[in-house]
């Protein structure tokens, strides 16, 4: 069982902008999820709703566990009425002028049990979208403005 998605991206974009583009909710919101709620803090617990297009909706549970600011955000991260939990964490690093991002989720294997949406295959495809199109686009737009 694959238990580990680990994404890699070189972004056009200082550190100080890709840590405010996953650590401010007003930012997140344009490329990520609608989140009610977040603050990059070490136990703060925040809530969303994600899903497929076409299916049900899954509400995300999640908490803060490590906050390096500008470096590194690690998240809880389960889902309401169902087993498991896993980690997302963000580091960032500066490439020169660029910052490399890497998004690394564990512990699948504690969730794949729950059902075919949680499948590895489905997460993979998921952090893909967000860090190699959705975030990437999202900050190219915000250089322009």
């Amino acid at each position: 069982m694959k238990d580990t998605v680990v994404v890699e991206k070189v972004l056009h974009a200082t550190v100080p902008q890709v840590w405010n583009a996953i650590t401010d909710r007003d930012q997140m919101k344009e490329w990520y999820f609608n989140l009610e709620d977040f603050r990059a803090e070490k136990g703060f617990i925040f809530k969303f709703n994600g899903g497929f297009d076409a299916g049900p909706v899954y509400v995300h549970i999640c908490e803060v566990t490590e906050v390096i600011p500008n470096r590194k955000l690690t998240c809880s991260w389960r889902y309401e009425g169902f087993p498991g939990t896993s980690h997302v964490t963000w580091e960032i690093e500066a490439k020169g002028d660029n910052t490399l991002l890497t998004l690394t989720h564990t512990g699948l294997d504690s969730i794949s049990p729950a059902g075919p949406d949680f499948a590895f295959e489905n997460f993979k495809e998921g952090w893909n979208h967000f860090v190699n199109k959705a975030l990437p686009a999202y900050l190219d737009l915000d250089a322009k403005a």
